[in-house]
């Protein structure tokens, strides 16, 4: 399916006039933790392909496998518990790799995988990620993992800069660790460059130049962070049915409850990673439950009530706050079942309390859920975070929302008031496809850089902000921000009674 969609997307291209004589470098986004399994004829394969045939035909037998696990499979609980115990905890792991073990991680599916089909494992030539197969079609040749995608894979020592040998050799079992080592093959740790020119099929096919250069491709949650010349301390929140929170970032203080990866174009900088499955959904539901807008905005309701409730729904400081879990899916991060769960606690994080039945309303919830999900956010970055101007805490430097609820002016609000934003909150519009241009940026950086020229500045100076950003919050604001600090104690607290309430069921 992905070949015929290369050779689909070029072909319209193609219809439509594009001039790919013009086009001297390719870089790309690949859905992170897919895994592909190359056959011993596939690298053979990919250098004699023949501009009269598809990508379809002319790679016939390259596949060990015609499938690709990918990051929707959740078959590998046994390998994540193996995973998180081989070197004596998920804190440990988290501490190695970045992340504590996942069921779509690929190191997790290489190890089912050998498991379930050791044959068709011992007759894989290579396994690539998606990303690197990608890299691999149009380079003619099987292109190295990329230094920010590999770190999505249970199997790369970040610190280290090299494959963990205990992983390697818990995924390949009685395989033995030569035989995953000679499976994966390098790691390329520089984001940029060409890593050599475009395959002869293209050139002939669709007319790219023969010197067109292949740069590293790398994850789509990697290439979203490249959509724009994020600072260090930048953050984009993707607010969509689930909601991700991209953060680059200095330090490395990996803890299981998130994910760090390598910065795919910055040596020295790390990409923090936050996933929730609960966003859009739970807060359309928390709106459902409303009276109807009277408005043609669906959202009119839950806006008004939500920036006419007073932040915690405290009238007064005296007041208990209000705080809430709001799950209509299992969440990823905190890892609890599915349901509601209310307490309050005072202004300075004491007498935290389950909240009695009946205490709450509809309206409350319109503005607790906001907030629920925005303190998590702050709740897991405020260890990462330094103060970006001498005048703020810390706190990020600029908030970039993007995603359906980027328009939403109340999500705004909430989001400056929460998490601050030491130079506001502002709505990123860069298309409906943020990894795609993240990708082309990343081609025009590693084509076009000068000697020691960062990622940053290559693509700041072509950058026109005017034309993609506005600013839609003023982010920071003293006294409503330390409040939400000061609870923030009680929320993670509370987070952790609702974990434990569910391991003693």
């Amino acid at each position: 399916m992905w070949l015929a969609a290369i050779d689909l997307v070029l072909s319209r291209l193609r219809d439509a006039g594009c001039s790919f004589a013009r086009i001297k470098g390719i870089s790309g986004a690949g859905q992170q933790h897919g895994s592909v399994y190359w056959s011993a004829n596939g690298e053979l394969l990919l250098g004699a392909l023949k501009e009269d045939g598809s990508l379809v035909e002319g790679l016939e037998g390259a596949f060990a496998w015609e499938f690709s696990p990918n990051w929707q499979d959740a078959s590998t609980q046994a390998e994540c518990d193996a995973f998180d115990e081989v070197l004596g905890s998920k804190e440990r792991l988290a501490e190695v790799t970045g992340s504590k073990a996942h069921h779509r991680f690929t190191g997790p599916q290489i190890m089912r995988f050998r498991k379930l089909r050791p044959e068709v494992y011992r007759q894989t030539s290579r396994i690539t990620l998606v990303s690197s197969f990608l890299a691999s079609v149009f380079l003619g040749k099987i292109a190295p993992f990329d230094i920010s995608d590999v770190c999505g894979m249970n199997l790369w020592d970040i610190k280290a800069g090299a494959w963990s040998e205990p992983l390697l050799t818990l995924a390949a079992g009685s395989d033995g660790l030569m035989s995953l080592r000679s499976k994966l093959g390098i790691v390329r740790e520089e984001g940029g460059g060409r890593m050599g020119s475009i395959s002869s099929y293209f050139v002939k096919k669709y007319g790219f130049p023969s010197d067109c250069g292949i740069a590293p491709f790398t994850g789509d949650n990697p290439s979203t962070i490249l959509a724009l010349p994020l600072r260090p301390l930048d953050a984009i929140v993707s607010l969509g049915t689930s909601t991700t929170f991209l953060m680059s970032t200095p330090k490395y203080i990996p803890d299981p409850a998130y994910h760090f990866f390598n910065h795919p174009t910055t040596a020295g900088l790390y990409m923090f990673m936050l996933c929730y499955k609960n966003g859009g959904l739970a807060r359309e539901k928390v709106r459902d439950a409303l009276a109807p807008s009277t408005t043609a905005d669906p959202w009119d309701t839950f806006n008004k009530l939500a920036l006419a409730t007073p932040p915690l729904g405290q009238a007064s400081q005296d007041d208990p706050a209000k705080l809430e879990l709001f799950f209509p899916l299992p969440e990823i991060v905190p890892n609890v079942r599915a349901g509601t769960y209310r307490y309050t606690c005072a202004s300075n994080s004491l007498n935290l309390q389950e909240s009695a039945e009946g205490t709450w309303t509809p309206k409350d919830d319109a503005r607790a859920i906001l907030e629920s999900q925005i303190l998590s956010l702050r709740l897991r970055s405020h260890n990462l975070v330094v103060s970006a101007t001498p005048s703020r805490p810390p706190q990020p430097r600029r908030i970039y929302l993007v995603g359906g609820g980027s328009l939403n002016p109340a999500i705004a609000r909430l989001v400056g008031e929460v998490l601050g934003g030491a130079e506001g909150v502002y709505k990123l519009d860069v298309g409906g496809n943020t990894c795609a241009l993240g990708g082309a940026y990343k081609a025009v950086w590693a084509i076009e850089h000068s000697e020691g020229e960062s990622f940053e500045t290559c693509i700041g100076e072509r950058w026109r902000e005017s034309e993609a950003v506005e600013k839609v919050d003023v982010g920071y604001r003293e006294e409503v921000w330390g409040r939400y600090g000061d609870v923030l104690g009680a929320f993670g607290e509370m987070e952790q009674r609702v974990l434990a309430e569910q391991v003693s069921v």
